[in-house]
């Protein structure tokens, strides 16, 4: 680990891959300050400019935006009580309550402050933990991919919302859409149907762009909001005030508990950012002295928020880089974009490509730095951030998702694709159903299928061999396990709406 370290700091801080990071971050902040607009449309909003780039600086480009995203949903949750990203939700109550008592300012620094110190300490999680796992895990051959792929669609059950069985229904058509094309195998066609342009199958990006980034554009299309701060009118955040640095040391034992929090929610697939502010929101109120303040205007509060939600970020990157497991929608896109890049997630990542991974790493704490610096001078603006009209906005991005289709193979077949999954994505989210699991789904069918393939040939057909091999197995059995807990909880609470 330490000559990875020391033969990636030179070329991580070039200045092309610290332009990347800077500029990741900027419209992260941007976006996720925007409501409605999340940080995983910041990432698909990204993603297509890193086709030309060196693997490194563009993961770090994405890992920016991320990150930034996580963290700019705090700025509208505080000034205008509107969360940019759901991660954010639990700021709002005490974050706007201080903008109302003219401590926008204070409120604004404590979140950015703790945001920083829990992304900080979650790439130290993705430093020392990271290795280890993978270091396990490089001994998988095709049954342990095949098992730890089945775990990692069951994170579907996690990420599937209300309904287990809309989820289940996307997870079931994202499957269907990775057999599209040319087997691998045998070199049949497969569910091509006249049309000549899915014999290379079904494009990620443009799927992914329309999906997340080109759906939300319809909805806010819809909801026509011409202008976030209309309600509230202009905000000021006086900047003159000096921030009591004694007011972060009173902190530190609620951010450091809020971290581990975050840290271990974000390294769990299927949970995010927004369930460990929530959890650790809870946490301290329950600590706290004073817990009447929650809610109210409570520092607290935000700084358990935020640091938790900001600390699931380099955590989130834990299962992805060591077992290519997504953990959500972002780490998703992410892993189609080392994919892209001719990288396979996984434990071989390190061996294969050490530096890489440890420039990502490394990068992860860069990036933390580089948005501390960014927000510290862009406090005074984000008022402004919430007054771009959406007839300005919307048409933008809606362009930038275009061109980012039609880069990722030089097609204007994969901007009817990405319309058509946009349109696909709007019509179904009407009727709840969720995305993710459509995503994770393609993310991990053509594993699935390969390692599946492959160990039976392994075996001449027989099905045992999946239960032979002790890693194997302890990954089916967590399958199991993860499938049946929803269940279970479901027919709890079933029970105990009955006694009632």
């Amino acid at each position: 680990m330490t000559e990875n370290i020391i033969s990636v700091l030179s070329g991580m801080l070039s200045v092309d891959v610290i332009l990347c990071m800077i500029l990741g971050v900027a419209v992260g902040i941007i976006v996720g300050a925007l409501p409605g607009l999340s940080a995983t449309l910041a990432v698909a909003l990204m993603l297509p400019f890193t086709f030309g780039m060196d693997a490194g600086a563009g993961i770090l480009l994405l890992i920016g935006a991320y990150c930034g995203g996580v963290y700019g949903g705090s700025i509208t949750a505080i000034l205008i009580r509107t969360p940019g990203t759901p991660a954010s939700v639990a700021t709002v109550a005490d974050g706007y309550a201080l903008t109302k008592q003219g401590k926008a300012y204070e409120a604004l620094t404590v979140a950015l402050l703790t945001s920083v110190i829990g992304g900080l300490l979650s790439g130290l999680a993705l430093l020392f933990i990271a290795p280890v796992i993978a270091k396990v895990a490089i001994s998988f051959g095709p049954p342990e991919y095949f098992a730890l792929a089945a775990f990692g669609l069951t994170i579907i059950a996690s990420v599937s919302g209300e309904s287990l069985a809309k989820g289940l229904m996307m997870a079931g058509i994202g499957l269907l859409l990775t057999t599209t094309g040319i087997d691998p195998y045998e070199g049949q066609q497969r569910f091509i149907f006249g049309m000549n342009f899915l014999y290379s199958g079904i494009g990620m990006i443009p799927a992914m762009i329309g999906v997340f980034a080109i759906a939300e554009v319809f909805n806010q299309i819809e909801v026509r909001i011409k202008s976030v701060a209309d309600e509230f009118g202009d905000i000021q955040v006086d900047t003159k005030k000096k921030f009591p640095l004694r007011r972060l040391k009173k902190l530190m034992p609620n951010v450091i508990r809020s971290s581990l929090t975050g840290i271990i929610v974000g390294a769990t697939p299927g949970t995010g950012g927004a369930i460990a502010a929530f959890i650790a929101y809870n946490n301290e109120k329950t600590l706290s002295k004073n817990p009447d303040e929650f809610g109210k205007g409570s520092f607290a509060g935000i700084a358990a928020a935020e640091t938790a939600n900001n600390a699931t970020t380099g955590a989130t990157l834990i299962p992805m880089l060591t077992l290519g497991i997504p953990g959500d929608t972002v780490t998703a896109i992410l892993l189609g974009a080392l994919t892209i890049h001719g990288l396979s997630p996984g434990p071989k990542l390190f061996t294969e490509h050490g530096v890489l991974v440890y420039t990502v790493i490394l990068g992860f704490f860069v990036v933390n730095l580089i948005m501390f610096i960014e927000g510290k001078f862009a406090i005074k603006w984000f008022s402004k951030i919430t007054q771009v009209p959406s007839s300005i906005l919307l048409p933008i991005i809606l362009l930038l998702c275009l061109v980012g289709a039609y880069s990722s193979n030089n097609s204007f077949t994969s901007v009817g694709i990405a319309l058509f999954f946009g349109l696909f994505g709007y019509v179904l989210s009407k009727f709840k159903f969720p995305m993710a699991p459509l995503l994770i789904a393609m993310v991990l069918g053509q594993l699935t299928e390969m390692s599946l393939r492959q160990s039976l040939i392994m075996s001449d057909g027989s099905p045992l061999i999946f239960v032979q091999r002790p890693i194997t197995l302890v990954f089916l059995i967590l399958a199991v396990l993860s499938i049946s807990l929803p269940f279970i909880k479901a027919s709890r609470n079933k029970k105990d709406r009955n006694r009632d």
